[in-house]
Parts: structure tokens; sequence; C-alpha cells
């Protein structure tokens, strides 16, 4: 039998491909980013499972850190910055990973989603109001603000939706992120499972309306939500 060298047809689409945007997909759970001189990225610690080139990280400033708040109390900084010139692989214990483009907008990212990001772009930890707070989505979010690109997860294939189209409803359970800006409320409704016996049957989903969207994930895990000591 004929040894398949790593140009065979058996590998031909695991090979790395060039780099078609800052921040793009190698399959649905690695993200490549293009890293050049002077154009760092900011990365969830852990996240390298592979570089090329010459590129070196060190953790992020003090003034990002008391940025970030309590984000960063720990003993481990909430960033990395990594530098250099070459090719950054990032993955999150096989999440799906989803690379979106701000120009001049803002996101709201639970904070356990959020995997790299410009480090020209703006990040603060905010508290997180009004409904989305009464929906239990969590005290606090990290808002990314500016033009540059940022890569989130999600437990599964997320889906994108535009709340300009339509109004947007959304369990906050599976609640990635949101544009900033948009105007959010509360609705309550009954589940089927009410009729079966199957708890209480109320459910509190958030509705997302104006120009923007959210990112929604098809999961309900409530133990990736961003915890903050208030």
């Amino acid at each position: 039998m004929q040894r398949q060298t790593l140009s065979g047809t058996y590998l031909e689409g695991y090979l790395e491909s060039p780099a078609t945007a800052r921040m793009s997909n190698h399959g649905a759970a690695m993200c490549k980013v293009a890293v050049t001189t002077g154009q760092d990225v900011l990365a969830k610690p852990g996240a390298m499972v592979a570089y090329d080139g010459f590129l070196q990280y060190e953790a992020v400033s003090q003034t990002f850190r008391r940025a970030l708040g309590e984000w960063a109390s720990g003993e481990r900084s909430p960033l990395l910055r990594w530098s250099g010139d070459g090719t950054l692989y990032l993955a999150d214990f096989g999440a799906d990973v989803l690379n979106l483009q701000l120009d001049n907008e803002s996101l709201s990212v639970n904070g356990s989603h959020l995997l790299a990001m410009d480090a020209g772009l703006t990040c603060a930890v905010e508290k997180v109001k009004g409904p989305a707070m009464l929906a239990g989505t969590g005290l606090f979010n990290v808002t990314v603000s500016g033009s540059g690109w940022v890569s989130v997860t999600s437990r599964g294939v997320p889906v994108v939706l535009d709340c300009a189209e339509a109004e947007t409803f959304v369990d906050p359970d599976a609640l990635v992120a949101w544009t900033t800006g948009l105007e959010i409320k509360t609705r309550r409704t009954v589940k089927v499972g009410a009729l079966i016996g199957r708890g209480s049957g109320e459910a509190l989903q958030l509705g997302f309306k104006g120009s923007g969207f959210v990112v929604v994930q098809p999961s309900e895990d409530t133990s990736d939500r961003l915890k903050i000591r208030g």
C-alpha cells in the first residue's frame, strides 16, 4: 500500500490555508489569527493550540487590568497579549468559534465566551442592567467596542439573528452576545412541559429590537456565565 504524503488526498482537507481575514476559521472549532508587527491580539489564557512564525505573549498591562476591574482580580490575567509576525491558532475545548468584525460598534459578550479580540479594541466589564439582569443573564458582561475583530465561542453551531428584521426573543441561558444599544424587554411564557408535569412551566425570554444582532448558542448551559464578585 502506498504511503500518503502531506500532499496526499487524505490530508488535503486538514492542511492550513492562506489567511483570508485577520480572524478566520480553520474548521468549526479553531480560530486562525493573522498576527503582524504592530497588530497585537488579546486572547484567552490557555486558548493557544499552535502557532507558526515568530510570536510571543505577555500578560496585559496593569492599566488594562484596572479597566477590567474584578474580572482581572484573580491570580491569572483574563487575557494575554500576543505580538510578533505569524499565525496564531486558538481553541476552547472544542467549542464552535464565530469571528465578528466590528465597525465602530459595541458588543456585549458573556465573558466566558470571549476567545480573542484585536488589541486596538476597548474592553471593559460592565454591569448588566434592566431586563437583561432580571432575566438572569448574570450580573456582568464584557463590552468590546471600536473597529476590529473579535472571536467568541459557542456550545454548538451558533445562530446570528438580525434584530432589525424582526423583534427577536432569546432564552437567556443560550445568549452569547448582543449588540449594545438594542431595545431589550422581557417576556414570560408558559412551556408545554407545564401540561405534563415537567417543572413550573414558566419561562422568561429576552426580547431584542433595533439595529444590531444577537448571537445564540444551541445550549442552555448556565455554568459558563461570567462570575464576578460584587
